[in-house]
């Protein structure tokens, strides 16, 4: 490979506290190790930190190899802080002094290595040790609903956020329970490494009714994915890659290697939608992160989404939005 073909590292840093929570390590990780496999332009590098060498797990698997907090942590680094079970298994007993003593450790360790440019990342009650170091304060954040009061006693100017699969603000991200750093991490590979990259892990996974941190419905990316069908996933990987291209059905039925027809009868059946109807979401979902994201006048997010005109987003959007395009923008900040 030339060194203009290099591809972008992204360090990654995963605390691992006493009786880690298993699935809190392996599930977003799994998604990074796929990430890599999909794509050459970005490469997560993951090493595991903590104060002990070996940790015992929550399914009462040892964890051995562990490295030691580092000094410094590496500019846009990335910090994932996995949570802790209270009661692993064959291991009901209350937590020793050691286990504090490794807790209160991390949580200094977060104090002093914890800088602007690096983000860091709480998994279930890895936000605990987050807010204890203090990193949650003034913050939007979410945790495990059972760990939401001990939360609060923590990080009492922070804004908690309940039902929620994860939350994002600023360098700071926080996810629910568990299985919710699976979303959390596919939406950092999706930022990172683009949305065909996310779907691909996804689909890996088999998570695809998963929904967006903030967003009560199915992310539009992701939606019409509940199926393990390879044709019409071949269908969707392509318009999702590039939603702006003429897509016709014999386009779509000649790429995913099946006729129109049948194409079009499996699209219903496999994702209760018609493939211009799919197509049309994943451009409304462009045009919704254009209009959040840049100053673009309507009729320039428009063609640039893939629709002739800005009165074929608006009725394209209006199917899908209660509230108007415009509604996307974000809000001016407040001035006296």
């Amino acid at each position: 490979m030339t060194e203009a073909a290099q591809p972008f590292d992204i360090s990654v840093f995963v605390v691992v506290p006493p009786r880690v929570l298993l699935l809190d390590v392996a599930g977003p990780i799994e998604v990074l190790r796929k990430a890599n496999l999909e794509q050459q332009a970005v490469r997560f590098s993951v090493t595991y930190i903590g104060p002990s060498a070996t940790v015992g797990s929550s399914i009462g698997l040892a964890v051995t190899g562990v490295a030691a907090l580092p000094e410094r942590l590496p500019d846009q680094a990335l910090v994932v802080i996995a949570g802790s079970a209270d009661a692993p298994m064959e291991n009901n007993r209350p937590w020793d002094e050691q286990e504090r003593a490794a807790q209160a450790a991390i949580v200094a360790w977060l104090k002093r290595a914890i800088r602007p440019g690096i983000r860091l990342i709480s998994i279930c009650s890895g936000a605990l040790l987050a807010a204890e170091a203090g990193m949650l304060d003034g913050r939007e954040c979410t945790t495990h609903h059972g760990c939401m009061e001990d939360l609060a006693r923590l990080a009492p100017t922070a804004r908690i956020r309940d039902n929620r699969l994860y939350v994002e603000d600023g360098e700071r991200l926080t996810s629910a329970g568990i299985t919710a750093g699976i979303d959390l991490m596919l939406h950092i590979v999706a930022q990172a490494a683009g949305h065909a990259c996310a779907l691909a892990v996804a689909r890996y996974l088999v998570v695809y009714l998963r929904r967006g941190g903030s967003d009560p419905q199915l992310s539009p990316w992701l939606e019409g994915r509940n199926h393990i069908h390879p044709v019409i996933h071949r269908a969707q990987d392509a318009v999702a890659a590039d939603p702006t291209r003429d897509w016709s059905v014999a386009s779509l039925a000649r790429l995913s290697g099946a006729s129109a027809r049948n194409l079009s009868r499996l699209f219903n059946e496999q994702t209760g939608m018609s493939v211009t109807d799919f197509v049309n979401r994943m451009r409304v979902a462009l045009a919704r992160e254009m209009l959040a994201g840049s100053r673009l006048d309507m009729e320039a997010v428009a063609l640039r989404a893939g629709f002739g005109s800005a009165r074929q987003l608006r009725r394209a959007w209006n199917r899908l939005h209660d509230s108007p395009p415009s509604a996307a923008r974000p809000r001016p900040a407040f001035s006296s």
